[in-house]
């Protein structure tokens, strides 16, 4: 009998294990495709990790929306949608020595900031403008707290630090450089050093900076000279900057600080009913032609293009009315070239935003502001380096590019141009409330080093829990 049922028996154990089998397959298959999406892009981003909460970004082209709507492109070009909640920015009411004193304000002697109100010390002009970001700055932060209306706003000043988000140092060290760092008869140091070493002094000193080490400090140093001393010591905060051509980059860099706008210094192109036609000069450049540094570039592609028709290429300054020479001679260029001279920027990019020619950017080491939510190639030609020095390349690119492609570039640096525009009171969507944002931008990233930073707190001695200071890098150079 057992025989008889033998052969059933070994097709039932065959079905059963083909079954398990195939079971065993579809769960191994789902499960791979759960750690998949889970890996995958996340559904939603919880908006309360923000900086501050309630901060949301909408950019144009569709494929960032952190607002969660469905924004078609071109209906907004770069949008800050701020709710009640700005970023909140804790500032040190530092001497008048440190600021608006540099301007030549003497104050009342009952507060450290003038009444700007009633008046509004003047930031002296020329090519010292170019580097006024930290003036701009500190207004907006000072004006933040009488304004009637904060909405399109993205930053706020509180008298609590602890309830900040960053702290700001208005030190105004592009004009400490720029009219105090010659030694004068008899002086051992310049004040321009004397007052590093005095905010080294206070700064370090406070609880706030040994709360974080500093990094959740903010300090102006846009001009590539300034700061030259301090630098190293404050090096943990959160830069304002130019570029990074004079940092190492475990000193400054892209992931921990900022880019800012240089502030144009020739008149903006109001009105512009200018076309491709009415703008005769192929290609512009006016300024310094011999430099040092990466800066040898500019004259091997002055004698590349110098004997080229409808090409302008000549030595400028601010002298003899060079700025206005510079102002007419943008506005009647259809492309003007951005070369890198002694440091990878240059004021001239934004000239040439304001002035709607179409930059034609040749710095490779160059770093642009605002560059994670707006996208240069919309608006500007780049070339490399080692492209731009052969022989007739330059040229060709630039004769090869129509009046269609042009013209929608045109177009795009009228839409974008007012993001380069400082000026006070700030407005909304301009340089200022930008730099603000791209702060903003970095809290998060900051607060995560931060909090790692406190891993293992509980080991240290009582008397360093307190990151007082952070050691120079090894590397430092």
């Amino acid at each position: 009998m057992g025989d008889r049922y033998a052969p059933h028996i070994g097709l039932l154990s065959q079905k059963s294990m083909f079954c398990l089998f195939t079971s065993v397959s579809i769960l191994f298959i789902f499960s791979w495709l759960f750690v998949l999406r889970s890996t995958g892009r996340p559904n939603f981003i919880d908006n309360t990790l923000l900086p501050n909460s309630k901060l949301h970004a909408v950019f144009d082209n569709g494929a960032r929306n952190i607002s969660g709507d469905n924004v078609p492109r071109k209906t907004i070009l770069v949008k800050c949608v701020t709710d009640k909640v700005k970023l909140k920015v804790f500032m040190y009411d530092l001497p008048p020595e440190f600021h608006f004193g540099l301007l030549g304000w003497k104050g009342d002697g009952k507060s450290v900031w003038p009444d700007i109100r009633t008046i509004v010390p003047h930031y002296p002009g020329g090519l010292n403008s170019q580097h006024s970001i930290e003036y701009y700055l500190t207004l907006d932060l000072l004006y933040s707290e009488f304004a009637s209306n904060l909405d399109g706003r993205s930053a706020v000043r509180v008298r609590n630090s602890s309830e900040a988000d960053v702290i700001f140092v208005p030190f105004f060290s592009c004009i400490s450089y720029n009219r105090y760092s010659r030694l004068k008869p008899h002086e051992k140091d310049s004040y321009n050093k004397v007052l590093q070493e005095k905010l080294v002094k206070y700064v370090t000193a406070q609880e706030e900076w040994k709360k974080s080490g500093g990094r959740d400090h903010i300090i102006l140093a846009h001009h590539p000279n300034s700061l030259l001393d301090a630098r190293t010591k404050l090096w943990p905060g959160m830069f304002i900057l130019s570029d990074f051509g004079r940092y190492p980059p475990n000193i400054a860099n892209v992931k921990k600080d900022i880019i800012a706008p240089y502030k144009h210094v020739i008149k903006s192109y109001v009105n512009d009913t200018s076309d491709f036609d009415s703008r005769p000069t192929l290609l512009y450049f006016q300024g310094a032609i011999y430099r040092k540094d990466g800066g040898y570039i500019r004259q091997e592609i002055f004698y590349l293009l110098k004997e080229e028709k409808d090409v302008h290429f000549s030595f400028g300054s601010v002298q003899k009315d060079g700025i206005g020479q510079a102002t007419n001679g943008m506005h009647s260029s259809k492309f003007c070239l951005n070369i890198a001279g002694d440091t990878p920027s240059s004021n001239r990019l934004f000239d040439a935003i304001a002035s709607h020619c179409v930059p034609v950017i040749i710095s490779d080491e160059i770093e642009l502001p605002y560059e994670d939510v707006l996208d240069y190639s919309e608006f500007c030609i780049f070339v490399r380096n080692s492209d731009a020095i052969k022989d007739k390349f330059l040229i060709n690119l630039i004769r090869n590019i129509g009046i269609d492609e042009w013209t929608r570039m045109w177009t795009r640096l009228q839409e974008v141009e007012r993001l380069f525009e400082y000026q006070y009171p700030s407005k909304e969507g301009d340089a200022v409330q930008m730099i603000w944002q791209a702060v903003a931008r970095k809290v998060p990233a900051m607060r995560m080093k931060l909090h790692k930073s406190k891993r293992y707190s509980r080991f240290q001695p009582p008397g360093e829990k307190n990151m007082s200071s952070i050691s120079l890098p090894r590397n430092f150079q």
